[in-house]
């Protein structure tokens, strides 16, 4: 009882929430560590892309669990969203001066949390569905050296290119608050080491978005060297 009433409760729920970002932020970085061999080397990153296609703990243990933690996040990012604006009440916000006490990213994580997942839309239709349908559906024959045409082949369009850059500049931005934030509520706040989760989050939250941006536009200059 004392379990259910605490992820009832505000605290409980972000709790919760700050659990998924934080395997969420995992997988960003192991993503990232895999996409980032495209532009380092094709044959490590086919190598790596068909390992974590094939595997059967990353497909139906790792995947589902990942997909849930994606649909958990942003359902509780949105109701606590909801509740935060009901417990303001008719009071205008405006009369606070928010922006003298908190960042833009922090006052703004709902919008970028929904560009992000109209993002995460468009990948999935660049990327997942197509694998899916690749293995499952056509059924097609395993091919180990295939991921790096087609991702190749996503990124000769420029409007994608720009549309995945301006999708990881908003992520950025939405890290930039989330990552402390995720480790506020869980509690870990101590003198000693808040300031190197601060500072760590914040190279973060930079890093990796520019890096995802970075291999697009790689990607999409080698496209043009081969026209």
């Amino acid at each position: 009882m004392a379990t259910e009433s605490l992820f009832r409760s505000s605290i409980g729920k972000k709790f919760a929430m700050a659990l998924s970002a934080l395997f969420l932020l995992i997988f960003l970085l192991q993503h990232f560590i895999i996409n980032s061999l495209a532009v380092i080397s094709p044959t490590a990153f086919n190598e790596a892309s068909h390992f974590m296609g094939y595997n059967p703990i990353v497909q139906y243990v790792t995947q589902p669990i990942l997909i849930f933690a994606v649909v958990f996040h942003f359902v509780m990012g949105f109701i606590l969203e909801i509740q935060n604006r009901k417990a303001r009440g008719p009071v205008a916000y405006a009369m606070n001066k928010p922006q003298e006490n908190s960042t833009w990213s922090s006052r703004n994580m709902i919008w970028s949390g929904l560009a992000i997942l109209a993002f995460l839309v468009l990948h999935l239709i660049d990327f997942w569905f197509p694998e899916m349908n690749y293995k499952y559906i056509a059924a097609e024959v395993p091919d180990a050296e295939r991921y790096y045409e087609e991702l190749m082949h996503k990124f000769q369009n420029p409007w994608r290119v720009l549309a995945y850059v301006v999708a990881f500049f908003l992520l950025m931005m939405h890290l930039l608050h989330g990552f402390q934030s995720a480790f506020q509520s869980i509690g870990a706040r101590h003198r000693k080491y808040t300031p190197f989760i601060k500072s760590f989050g914040k190279v973060f939250a930079i890093a990796i978005p520019v890096g995802f941006m970075l291999i697009a536009i790689i990607c999409y200059l080698k496209n043009i060297e081969v026209l």
